[in-house]
């Protein structure tokens, strides 16, 4: 229910699944809304994801630059990625700083859970901050390719104001180290 008494939800009538991919797959609903009219919803079923602010030092932080196909360039973003099907979050978050970074945290600290587009995706991304951390072997997956780099968190904050930083969840992990550096 809304503040104001009023149901805000609504009702599935009918699902059909319009593509089924290997990360995720799309399906278009019928539903019945709050004032009794019908509506379609496409939506993206997503598995769900972790991102790792990870902190090799006490003033720096590991990034990565990748191109990102669906953008056209290359983005610079924490270690992140999907979570395969019954993994832990926190499992998936020493995985992949693990695979992309090569580091394996000795302490890992949820910060917090959000949806990345709620307008049209399901996917729900679990941001983890990582320390204490240890060397290990880094494996991409196969058709990945990236570039690893530590970098003091005062030099990222630049790179924010300068919009070199665009991925959402890179955004709120800094905001979100900074805000921890006032406090």
């Amino acid at each position: 229910m809304g503040e104001d008494g009023m149901k805000l939800g609504e009702d599935t009538l009918r699902i059909s699944t319009i593509y089924e991919g290997r990360i995720f797959r799309v399906e278009q609903a019928i539903v019945s809304l709050p004032d009794g009219n019908q509506a379609y919803r496409d939506v993206v079923k997503h598995p769900g994801a972790v991102a790792v602010l990870a902190w090799p030092s006490p003033d720096s932080i590991i990034l990565v630059r990748q191109f990102r196909y669906a953008t056209g360039e290359e983005l610079w973003e924490i270690p992140a990625g999907k979570l395969e099907p019954g993994e832990d979050p926190a499992s998936c978050a020493a995985r992949e700083l693990s695979e992309e970074a090569g580091f394996r945290p000795q302490l890992l600290k949820h910060i917090y859970s959000f949806y990345t587009s709620p307008g049209f995706s399901s996917e729900l991304l679990y941001l983890y901050e990582a320390k204490n951390l240890i060397s290990s072997p880094s494996c991409t997956d196969d058709d990945e390719f990236l570039e690893v780099t530590a970098i003091p968190l005062q030099e990222a904050m630049c790179w924010l104001s300068q919009k070199r930083i665009k991925d959402a969840k890179t955004i709120i992990a800094l905001l979100w180290a900074c805000q921890q550096q006032m406090a």
